[in-house]
């Protein structure tokens, strides 16, 4: 099956690197018009290089952790795409690596600012454009720490712990407004963020051991459950945190 997105508008936080770009990308291949959030990366390069011959591709830059900066960036990003939004991913994030016993206060407020709290201010903004348009699909970006609870990141796993629980609250008020919200929980993904364990060979290894599928995952991992999610092909799909971890949570 072929997920067709023309004429579709989508805004992508966090859309410069990792697996909000490749994201972003998958949108845009799929025939979306696509706005990428960035912020310390410069996305402009990035959006003119996706666009090609499609959709048109704008980058505009966004301090997540700033709620007045969201609220300018969505206003930006609606009026490119002629004021409306049919797609949210809400990729942006990062992680701190700390024992809880010696948790730096302003990294663990850092964490949580732009995992958690932008995440429901975005989603609150833009959702109120597709309330008005009776129409949307909304998908977060949870983790397998949304299931369970890895050591020395303990801020991560708490915002990964309430995204779940905030899609489904949001998929809970606004399913029955046209309002689609899911969120996908990827594994051990090959990205800048998991770098310090990739390079850690006996790391490496023993995640490797707990993953059934014998390998880590790659961004292109996410792109078919994410497309499907952002599709009409899923109209009846609301409130779910999806695993893609090739069967990590299984053992």
């Amino acid at each position: 099956m072929t997920i067709d997105l023309t004429g579709k508008h989508a805004l992508v936080t966090g859309g410069s690197r990792g697996i909000g770009s490749r994201l972003a990308r998958a949108l845009h291949d799929a025939g979306a018009q696509v706005v990428i959030f960035y912020n310390r990366t410069d996305a402009g390069a990035l959006a003119r290089q996706m666009q090609g011959a499609g959709a048109p591709v704008h980058a505009v830059r966004c301090d997540v952790e700033n709620r007045e900066d969201i609220r300018r960036a969505v206003e930006e990003a609606l009026a490119l795409l002629d004021g409306r939004i049919d797609i949210l991913i809400n990729a942006a994030g990062i992680n701190r690596r700390y024992y809880l016993d010696e948790f730096p206060m302003e990294e663990w407020d850092k964490v949580i600012n732009i995992n958690l709290n932008a995440v429901v201010y975005c989603t609150q903004l833009v959702g109120r454009t597709m309330l008005e348009h009776g129409y949307g699909k909304i998908i977060n970006l949870a983790s397998m720490n949304s299931f369970v609870a890895a050591q020395r990141v303990g801020a991560y796993v708490a915002s990964k712990g309430a995204i779940a629980q905030i899609t489904k609250a949001f998929a809970n008020e606004w399913g029955g407004r046209g309002i689609r919200v899911n969120a996908i929980a990827p594994g051990y993904i090959k990205t800048d963020m998991t770098a310090a364990l990739q390079e850690n060979e006996s790391a490496y290894q023993e995640i490797l051991k707990k993953i059934p599928l014998e390998r880590w995952g790659t961004p292109e991992d996410l792109v078919g459950p994410v497309l499907l999610l952002a599709s009409d092909a899923s109209d009846y799909v609301n409130g779910i945190v999806m695993p893609i971890d090739g069967g990590y949570l299984t053992r």
